[in-house]
């Protein structure tokens, strides 16, 4: 009697697994349709019709996994940040500066590329005044902000490079490495490339290192010698 059991157990358990990796596929591919569309159409133009037909999924699917357009389009700015931040969550006074910064922005400049959707779409939230993020860019953000800020400054303390605002150094960061991906249009408008390649990226992320490092008095570690 107790096998019907056991194998009864066990198919609940395979069921429930199957509906977990059906989850996690609809809501990656939902969340991949929902950033490509608005960032073509922002918030008010997208819809989750148009957002369903781009994951090729109906729209009950994207209202049972997400609830609504604001829901969605909340959670999809909260993964971009966290993406971003998750770049120097664990950093400590006791790290080099120039590799962590080195690091931080080959990462930024990765993530705006594997990323770009995302990353205009945070850009146009905050230029539209940021009605979705007040509350964390005022709270959550501005605590992270200032805890990294206090690791810079002593840096700066012990002598590991030079006193520069540390806030500006991180808005100079994301700025300077988001810029290839939220003005994408106008970089290969003027330099006349259909798309950067791998070498242009590796170029400008080596270009960006040395000006934003040489900037604090540090050598990128790449460049060092020996």
């Amino acid at each position: 009697m107790r096998q019907p059991q056991a194998v009864s157990a066990r198919g609940t358990r395979e069921k429930g697994e199957a509906n977990g990796v059906t989850r996690q596929r609809n809501e990656r591919e939902i969340l991949a349709a929902a950033e490509r569309v608005f960032a073509r159409h922002g918030y008010r133009g997208a819809s989750l019709q148009a957002i369903a037909e781009e994951a090729g999924l109906p729209k009950s699917n994207v209202l049972y996994y997400m609830g609504s357009k604001g829901d969605l389009y909340v959670r999809l700015l909260e993964r971009m940040m966290m993406r971003w931040n998750a770049l120097l969550d664990d950093i400590s006074v006791d790290d080099d500066p120039a590799e962590v910064l080195e690091a931080f922005i080959h990462s930024k400049m990765q993530l705006s590329r594997r990323h770009p959707e995302g990353s205009r779409l945070f850009a146009a939230e905050i230029l539209g005044g940021a009605p979705f993020l007040q509350e964390y860019l005022s709270g959550e953000l501005r605590r992270w902000v200032q805890a990294r800020a206090r690791i810079f400054e002593q840096w700066a303390e012990r002598g590991l490079m030079d006193p520069v605002d540390p806030v500006w150094l991180i808005f100079l960061i994301w700025s300077a490495t988001q810029h290839y991906a939220d003005f994408e249009a106008q970089v290969l408008g003027i330099t006349g490339k259909g798309e950067l390649g791998d070498a242009d990226v590796e170029q400008i992320t080596a270009f960006l290192t040395r000006v934003i490092l040489k900037g604090c008095g540090l050598t990128p570690p790449s460049a060092a010698p020996g």
